[in-house]
């Protein structure tokens, strides 16, 4: 099997590479921009698989394939959690969000690996992609969320709440109030219904609402610790592959 990885953060690569050989995966090759991905695919053979970034130093790895077309199968592996996501679900064989989680990885190779050569015919339309991610088209996000409270039906405004987590396979929404509801959803489902200039996804257990952060702190490892103005629960850490574009999210 030959696979490549494209990804402009090399710690970030060779961390994958670590991972995929722990799954008996070897990589042959590891770019990290645009520029030299389109010289490298011009010089070589097709890989079977790729692992691509979005965002590389230099560009939307998109733009690769407006110069080169595709042959390959791609699994992604994006710090990108809004609803575009959801169009890499219908047309790749698997997307990983940053930081990549090992049993995850573990199954998006399986996935691949199940995947019949002879009916693999990449259907994958880059353009319509890259739209949902510089222009993002204009829709109306989830403004209220219901919980069951005993025989009750609790709804919950957006706006109120300070974060989404999910702890022991449950997910809930913590409010201004101090109260922590239990959601019918997942992590996963939220995506395409949260507003992303409010909502972000700051690890894999958190969305935290922007309007309701107390402060920021320096943490180790290059990360960043979120406070906010009610849920004291857990710590709510900022990943150091997310760090940048938190940063960007907040301006």
């Amino acid at each position: 099997m030959h696979v490549i990885i494209i990804e402009d953060e090399k710690p970030a690569a060779r961390r994958l590479n670590r991972l995929l050989s722990e799954l008996d995966v070897e990589i042959s090759t590891m770019l990290h921009s645009v520029e030299e991905a389109i010289d490298w695919f011009q010089k070589n053979p097709h890989p079977d698989l790729i692992f691509l970034d979005i965002q590389l130093s230099d560009g939307l790895s998109f733009e690769i394939f407006d110069v080169i077309e595709v042959k390959s199968a791609i699994i992604f592996t994006t710090a990108y959690d809004e609803y575009a996501l959801q169009a890499f679900k219908l047309n790749s064989i698997d997307y990983l969000l940053k930081p990549i989680d090992d049993e995850e990885l573990e199954s998006a190779v399986k996935k691949y690996q199940n995947f019949k050569p002879e009916s693999q015919k990449m259907s994958l339309d880059f353009e319509d992609i890259k739209k949902l991610l510089v222009n993002p088209l204009e829709r109306e996000f989830k403004k209220r969320f219901t919980a069951r409270v005993g025989q009750h039906i609790k709804i919950i405004n957006a706006d109120e709440v300070e974060c989404f987590y999910s702890e022991n396979k449950g997910t809930y929404a913590a409010t201004s109030d101090g109260r922590n509801y239990l959601l019918d959803t997942t992590l996963e489902n939220l995506e395409p219904e949260l507003e992303p200039k409010q909502f972000f996804r700051v690890s894999r257990k958190f969305y935290i609402n922007i309007n309701h952060i107390k402060d920021i702190v320096s943490y180790t490892n290059s990360r960043l610790q979120i406070k906010l103005n009610k849920y004291q629960e857990q710590e709510i850490i900022v990943s150091r592959e997310r760090v940048k574009d938190f940063k960007l999210w907040l301006e």
